[in-house]
Protein backbone atom coordinates (compact mmCIF):
# COMPACT_ATOMS: atom_id res chain seq x y z
CA UNK A 1 0.00 0.00 0.00
CA UNK A 2 1.50 3.38 -0.98
CA UNK A 3 0.63 5.76 1.66
CA UNK A 4 0.46 9.56 0.90
CA UNK A 5 2.63 12.16 3.04
CA UNK A 6 -0.73 12.89 5.70
CA UNK A 7 -0.98 8.35 6.01
CA UNK A 8 2.73 8.34 6.53
CA UNK A 9 2.66 10.83 9.58
CA UNK A 10 -0.79 9.10 11.22
CA UNK A 11 1.41 5.87 10.27
CA UNK A 12 4.50 6.93 12.33
CA UNK A 13 1.99 7.83 15.34
CA UNK A 14 0.85 5.14 15.90
CA UNK A 15 4.08 2.46 14.87
CA UNK A 16 7.50 3.10 15.55
CA UNK A 17 9.30 2.77 12.53
CA UNK A 18 11.35 4.95 10.39
CA UNK A 19 10.18 5.34 6.76
CA UNK A 20 12.10 4.69 3.90
CA UNK A 21 12.12 7.99 1.40
CA UNK A 22 11.51 6.90 -2.30
CA UNK A 23 14.27 8.51 -3.26
CA UNK A 24 16.72 6.03 -1.22
CA UNK A 25 18.19 3.64 -3.32
CA UNK A 26 17.12 0.67 -1.91
CA UNK A 27 13.41 1.65 -3.28
CA UNK A 28 13.37 0.46 -7.20
CA UNK A 29 14.95 -2.96 -5.55
CA UNK A 30 12.24 -3.51 -2.67
CA UNK A 31 9.72 -2.28 -5.07
CA UNK A 32 10.47 -5.16 -7.60
CA UNK A 33 10.54 -7.81 -4.48
CA UNK A 34 7.59 -6.74 -3.03
CA UNK A 35 5.41 -4.36 -4.77
CA UNK A 36 4.87 -0.88 -4.93
CA UNK A 37 4.38 0.06 -1.01
CA UNK A 38 5.52 2.52 1.23
CA UNK A 39 8.51 0.83 3.43
CA UNK A 40 8.95 1.35 7.15
CA UNK A 41 12.01 0.03 8.77
CA UNK A 42 12.13 -0.56 12.78
CA UNK A 43 14.26 -2.55 15.43
CA UNK A 44 13.13 -5.47 13.47
CA UNK A 45 12.92 -5.04 10.28
CA UNK A 46 11.24 -4.05 6.77
CA UNK A 47 7.86 -3.61 7.20
CA UNK A 48 4.56 -2.25 4.93
CA UNK A 49 0.96 -1.83 5.78
CA UNK A 50 -1.40 -4.03 3.90
CA UNK A 51 -4.83 -2.65 3.67
CA UNK A 52 -7.83 -4.15 6.27
CA UNK A 53 -11.16 -4.15 6.63
CA UNK A 54 -14.01 -3.17 4.37
CA UNK A 55 -13.72 -0.30 1.31
CA UNK A 56 -16.90 1.13 2.40
CA UNK A 57 -16.46 2.33 5.99
CA UNK A 58 -15.18 5.86 6.81
CA UNK A 59 -11.84 4.93 8.10
CA UNK A 60 -9.66 3.21 6.50
CA UNK A 61 -6.90 0.99 7.95
CA UNK A 62 -3.87 -0.97 7.23
CA UNK A 63 -2.35 -4.26 9.06
CA UNK A 64 1.81 -4.06 9.44
CA UNK A 65 3.47 -6.61 7.75
CA UNK A 66 6.83 -7.81 8.17
CA UNK A 67 8.63 -8.80 4.84
CA UNK A 68 12.56 -8.49 6.22
CA UNK A 69 14.37 -9.19 9.49
CA UNK A 70 17.97 -7.65 9.91
CA UNK A 71 19.84 -10.14 9.11
CA UNK A 72 23.10 -8.54 11.74
CA UNK A 73 23.52 -6.52 14.57
CA UNK A 74 24.56 -3.28 13.13
CA UNK A 75 21.23 -3.02 11.55
CA UNK A 76 22.43 -3.01 7.79
CA UNK A 77 21.45 -5.97 6.27
CA UNK A 78 18.03 -7.36 5.90
CA UNK A 79 16.86 -10.96 5.12
CA UNK A 80 13.60 -11.62 3.81
CA UNK A 81 11.31 -14.04 4.57
CA UNK A 82 7.21 -14.55 3.64
CA UNK A 83 5.05 -11.68 4.55
CA UNK A 84 4.25 -12.55 8.29
CA UNK A 85 0.99 -10.46 9.94
CA UNK A 86 1.91 -8.73 12.75
CA UNK A 87 -1.53 -8.41 14.33
CA UNK A 88 -0.89 -4.07 14.51
CA UNK A 89 -3.36 -1.98 12.85
CA UNK A 90 -3.21 0.82 11.83
CA UNK A 91 -6.06 3.50 11.53
CA UNK A 92 -5.79 6.16 8.69
CA UNK A 93 -8.42 9.19 8.87
CA UNK A 94 -10.05 9.56 5.09
CA UNK A 95 -7.98 12.09 2.92
CA UNK A 96 -9.78 14.93 2.04
CA UNK A 97 -9.97 16.07 -1.55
Amino acid sequence: MKLSSTQVKQTLSQFQAEVLPDDHPAVPQLNNLFGDHTFFLDTRGLKVLEPTGAPETEAQSGEVVSLADWSDATLTSLRPHEPEMTGLVVVLEPSRH
